[in-house]
């Protein structure tokens, strides 16, 4: 592991590298002056349900017949006629 020494500036802020620039990082104070930075992903609060067990489960199925189930060009008429049918 590679120690830097970095100063904190007059309105507490450090400097981690050009390469982080704009990254989202989690800050966690483990004890007085000491510090741990991660780099991290956020999840709105309304995309929550997307990182369901539920969802990926579902995404998974819906890939699995995505994959067992190749294209093709839907006949607009013929499902038309069907929904008529059912009225």
């Amino acid at each position: 592991m590679q120690v830097e020494i970095k100063t904190i500036g007059a309105s507490g802020q450090i400097s981690l590298g050009k390469q982080y620039a704009g990254r989202t990082v989690t800050v966690e104070q483990v004890t007085e002056g000491v510090w741990t930075i991660k780099t991290a992903q956020v999840i709105p609060d309304d995309e929550l349900w997307l990182h369901t067990p539920e969802m990926r489960a579902s995404l998974d199925r819906a890939l699995a017949w995505s994959e067992n189930n190749p294209r093709r060009e839907t006949d607009l008429a013929a499902m038309a006629a069907r929904i008529r049918r059912k009225k």
